[in-house]
């Protein structure tokens, strides 16, 4: 209980401390006058009030991830606590913050374009490319997963594929019209569940004694079964993403920053939805590793039940929050996903309507760019949700690394401290080389083999910013 406590409170100071100094870096003007006065649309660049803006920013990145993620990463061990804190403050954080910030200072500029303006038309095309695969997968896998979990709350009245059908109405809605007709109106009640579900769960650690093991260094081992076939190192940090650091929310922070009406709003914004979204993945894994006795009892579990961390909410709502805090708490889930898919279709369209520059304030526009992500989502459908959900993971933290990449390229240009995103760009650029190389859906090297020619990729990359860097510098 210790280490889950700490390590509550190492992220609200980090908000408080890291966020800050992260702040102060890239320099806010409060004087600026924002895009959402300078480009208002009346559909896309809204002003909006801060505090529902971080509001939507959290349900748009909190989906599946500081859930189900959260749970599997649970089966590792202790060392899940470590990776929640540490990435979230020095990875996660920064990473949101700088990457909306930057939306901000280029008129709400999609993550493509602010890789083409630091990076070259090159590295654009790509980030365009990775991007909307992305949108798509999260699209695919946010109608799938509370798809599931709805059917198995109505098994005798509504099907699977009729919870589906509805789900990609409210996605075609959502993506069409103006951001502030239904998702800033419906967004209120899918937070409420969302928070009902997080402080509930919480207390009811307290309230149960829940025997959470410590990260202490005797336990700090790889505990799940099968370590040999899935080393900590990238596994974990590739397990536990949307709760320590996503490549997701870059590509949702531009729809926020064409609403924000000052600067100082965006620590509040970006870095603080990115700690609450840290905070509810520290609690479900702490559930996850003291509800069924012990890491190894979760494991079993999840063994008998096919691997579904739909099952495992579903057992600690009902049985910690009874039939009515259950029915709540699972809402709560269903709504992360769909506030997350809907935005990421939202963004889907965004990027190729400002890639190829087609105006999106008539409906007719908006959804001839829409409907062809809504198809090829629906074919994914039909794939495995286990295959599409772990080639989603590794998109993510890949787009993740770009996205540093891209930061700390742009800190470099305006001459400032780079190193706030240089050092996790480097870890997260290991982490997703070493994962394709050494996972059991990559090419299954030896996990030795994986990590030196991961380095030596790393190192080449890293390399090459800091030759680029020297000689801008003298320019």
């Amino acid at each position: 209980m210790y280490t889950f406590i700490i390590s509550v409170a190492l992220l609200i100071a980090g908000y408080f401390i890291y966020g800050k100094v992260v702040e102060k870096i890239f320099g806010i003007n409060t004087k600026a006058k924002t895009p959402a006065y300078a480009l208002s649309d009346g559909v896309d660049y809204i002003p909006m009030k801060w505090s529902k803006i971080f509001l939507i920013q959290f349900l748009n990145i909190a989906g599946l991830g500081p859930i189900f993620g959260a749970i599997m990463g649970a089966a590792f061990g202790p060392s899940a606590f470590l990776w929640i804190v540490f990435g979230c403050i020095f990875g996660g954080g920064v990473h949101d913050y700088l990457s909306g910030m930057l939306s901000l200072r280029n008129n709400g500029l999609s993550l493509h374009g602010i890789a083409h303006k630091y990076m070259g038309k090159g590295f654009k095309d790509f980030m365009s490319a990775f991007t909307i695969i992305l949108m798509v997968l999260v699209g695919a896998i946010f109608v799938s997963g509370p798809a599931k979990i709805l059917s198995n709350m109505t098994p005798d009245s509504i099907s699977f594929n009729v919870w589906c059908v509805l789900i990609f109405i409210y996605y075609i809605l959502a993506t069409l019209l103006p951001i502030d007709k239904l998702i800033g109106k419906i967004y209120p009640f899918f937070g409420f569940a969302i928070l009902f579900m997080a402080v509930g769960i919480f207390l009811s650690l307290f309230f149960y004694r829940a025997n959470i093991p410590e990260a202490i260094p005797s336990n700090l081992y790889n505990m799940k079964f099968n370590s040999g076939s899935y080393p900590i190192f990238p596994m974990l940090f590739v397990s536990i993403a949307c709760g320590a650091i996503s490549g997701f929310h870059a590509t949702q922070s531009p729809l926020m920053a064409r609403c924000v009406t000052n600067e100082k709003y965006g620590r509040r914004i970006f870095y603080g939805a990115m700690i609450t979204e840290g905070i509810v993945a520290l609690i479900w894994a702490a559930a996850a590793m003291s509800f069924f006795g012990s890491v190894d009892g979760l494991q079993n579990f999840l063994g008998e039940n096919n691997g579904n961390a739909a099952v495992v909410v579903d057992k600690i709502t009902h049985t910690w929050l009874g039939k009515f805090g259950a029915v709540l708490a699972l809402i709560g889930v269903v709504a992360a996903p769909i506030t997350s898919g809907d935005t990421a279709f939202r963004s889907g369209r965004l990027i190729i309507s400002d890639y190829f520059k087609i105006n999106q304030k008539p409906l007719k526009k908006r959804l001839f760019v829409a409907l062809p992500l809504f198809l090829i989502a629906f074919i994914l459908l039909q794939v495995n949700f286990d295959i599409i959900w772990r080639y989603f993971a590794w998109s993510n933290q890949t787009l993740a690394a770009c996205t540093l990449w891209v930061i700390t390229v742009a800190l470099g240009k305006a001459k400032k401290f780079y190193w706030v995103s240089l050092v996790p760009a480097i870890f997260m650029t290991m982490v997703s080389f070493t994962y394709i190389m050494v996972a059991p859906e990559g090419l299954q090297w030896p996990q030795q083999t994986g990590v030196i020619i991961s380095a030596i990729i790393t190192m080449f990359i890293t390399t090459w910013f800091v030759v680029w860097n020297v000689h801008s510098r003298k320019v």
